[in-house]
């Protein structure tokens, strides 16, 4: 296990006109399962290369147990990743390749033997060593890829996108799989995916990024439940959080918000934020589809554009009158509200986080 720091790392490629990624500071634990989430050229992949040694760092320090290691050679940071590809050798069976790595780092034959052994374990590879790649499902490819890594035993493990070869079926269960994995050998894993699933279910903790930069990092329910920003309250769910242009508005005296032809009394909520909005003040409302019940008295109404029956619960896409965008709601499985149906809405005022509709930010809370 190992500490990994980032400390303002960045880096910047011939040419370009705008850093790659930009002023990151992260602190991994050891024996922590820290996934790196975020669109298509967010960076994430690029940190971690830059941590592989892969990717010539450009700004900051990268720090292993306390010891900078930016000039260091790949092979001498005691790390192993495991990459989208399987990276396999044809050629070889499967015991030749989890034991390739150690031969040539000149390992004595009973511990390639003690470490392959204990890895074929682990991942229940016993009664595949002598069959080649080629005999192998795709799940089973990727066992081996990263078994090579664990016979390494290394201070940290980087995962690039593991997962992403494989159909959704055996994901969800190579997924169970990793989790299982890093439970056992309690080591320091830093994973990198675009599957909101993925770092939801297993990360300790997961770290979003857009555009080179950090946006929030925590646990993955906290980041879910409390979004720093919109980025992060669109990006992470499926479907995302719902954000709906609003404003202060009284009625009477009554503090609420109106948001299209509507007005919802919000008092509590906005009396619970840390500096006061005064009436007329312009927000971004975000509610979660699972917080907004259908057909229950609700303080809203929203026009169904279509629903979709998913089995376990059903996904109702709404029209608020007025307003430019539509939102979602989950409803139980038996709720099939036509097109076109007007129903009420009752959205939990207690799990809404307002924005600040120019930034974009959350709005704090005391």
């Amino acid at each position: 296990m190992a500490q990994v720091q980032l400390s303002h790392l960045g880096k910047r490629y011939a040419g370009g006109t705008q850093a790659a990624v930009h002023d990151v500071n992260l602190t991994i634990e050891h024996g922590e399962l820290f996934v790196l989430l975020g669109p298509s050229g967010c960076g994430k992949s690029t940190t971690l290369r830059m941590i592989a040694g892969l990717e010539v760092i450009s700004d900051g320090d990268l720090i292993i147990d306390g010891q900078r290691v930016n000039g260091l050679p790949s092979k001498d940071r005691d790390i192993a990743m495991v990459f989208q590809s399987y990276a396999l050798y044809p050629h070889m069976s499967v015991r030749d390749n989890l034991a390739f790595g150690l031969r040539r780092r000149a390992f004595k034959a009973s511990e390639i033997t003690r470490r392959v052994a204990l890895a074929s374990q682990i991942l229940g590879l016993d009664s595949y060593l002598e069959r080649k790649p080629h005999a192998l499902s795709g799940g089973q490819r990727q066992r081996v890829a990263l078994g090579r890594a664990i016979v390494r035993d290394p201070k940290v493990f980087l995962f690039d996108e593991p997962l992403s070869n494989l159909d959704a079926a055996l994901r969800v269960s190579m997924r169970g799989e990793l989790t299982a994995l890093h439970q056992r050998l309690h080591a320091t894993m830093i994973y990198v995916t675009h599957d909101q699933v993925e770092a939801m279910t297993m990360g300790t903790r997961i770290c979003i990024m857009n555009g080179g930069r950090v946006e929030q990092v925590g646990a993955p329910l906290d980041v879910y439940r409390h979004p720093a920003n919109t980025f992060v309250a669109g990006f992470l769910g499926s479907p995302p959080m719902n954000l709906v242009n609003a404003t202060v508005a009284l009625r009477g005296d009554h503090t609420g918000l109106s948001t299209g032809d509507q007005w919802v009394d919000a008092a509590a909520l906005l009396s619970n934020l840390h500096e006061p909005l005064n009436n007329g003040a312009p927000v971004t409302l975000g509610i979660r589809p699972e917080d907004i019940a259908i057909g229950t008295g609700g303080s809203l109404s929203g026009v169904v554009i279509n629903s979709e029956a998913l089995g376990a619960e059903t996904l109702v896409q709404l029209q608020l009158p007025g307003c430019d965008k539509t939102i979602r709601a989950r409803a139980d499985r038996d709720t099939r509200p036509a097109a076109g149906e007007v129903v009420p809405l009752l959205p939990d005022l207690g799990r809404v986080t307002l924005f600040d509709a120019q930034t974009g930010i959350a709005l704090a809370r005391r």
